[in-house]
């Protein structure tokens, strides 16, 4: 795992792994947290190996959060900074409750992104959450930050979220699925919120599955 700086902050960095043999694509994985300083990419270092292991390059990001310099639109800049800082060709976004509302926003905004995975996804700051999407960015920041206000995403997109999530209701994804073309709904029975970043869940397995399947088609 190589460690790469993509802007001089101090969040501003990603660890790319490369795998022992031909790439069989390139995967982002964006890291959740609501948007939070005190989450980071560590969150996605497991998703990161075992993805890696199959094949993947695989480039773990961080980014400027709220309460270190983050923030709307500076969180969403880093992001696309992020993806275009190393050359892996054309990409797969994977990212859980706030890293997947950015997976999804960076595959309208990014030309390299060829599909996205949302875990859990926070998909419509109009709904559900908005207390803590207004600690991202203001109302009249939704239109450019909140994925729903931005469809057609233009990109394939998986949603994969679980029917007892604890944190991020499930009809976010359903929503969003519902007006976004070339979204594809997978819910799990059973799954909580924090089983989509634990590999060996079913969660985790049907996101693993998803990335293949959008690396294939890139």
């Amino acid at each position: 795992m190589q460690r790469i700086a993509y802007g001089d902050h101090s969040s501003q960095f990603g660890e790319l792994y490369e795998p022992g043999g031909v790439a069989q694509g390139a995967v982002v994985v964006i890291h959740g947290g609501f948007w939070h300083q005190r989450y980071g990419l560590e969150l996605g270092r497991p998703l990161a190996e075992v993805l890696v292991a199959d094949g993947f390059r695989v480039w773990n990001i961080e980014y400027r959060r709220v309460g270190g310099g983050g923030g709307w639109p500076e969180t969403g800049a880093d992001v696309l900074a992020a993806i275009d800082a190393v050359d892996l060709g054309p990409v797969v976004t994977l990212g859980h409750s706030a890293g997947g509302h950015l997976a999804v926003w960076a595959a309208k905004r990014s030309a390299r992104v060829c599909g996205a995975v949302s875990q859990a996804g926070v998909l419509d700051f109009t709904r559900h959450i908005t207390p803590r999407a207004l600690e991202l960015c203001s109302e009249e920041q939704f239109a450019d930050a909140s994925p729903a206000a931005l469809v057609p995403i233009g990109k394939p997109v998986v949603c994969v979220h679980g029917d007892r999530d604890e944190d991020v209701p499930v009809e976010q994804s359903i929503g969003f699925c519902a007006v976004e073309p070339l979204a594809e709904l997978v819910v799990v029975e059973g799954g909580g919120h924090m089983d989509m970043i634990t590999p060996g869940t079913e969660s985790w397995e049907r996101c693993r599955a998803a990335v293949g399947r959008l690396a294939g088609g890139c």
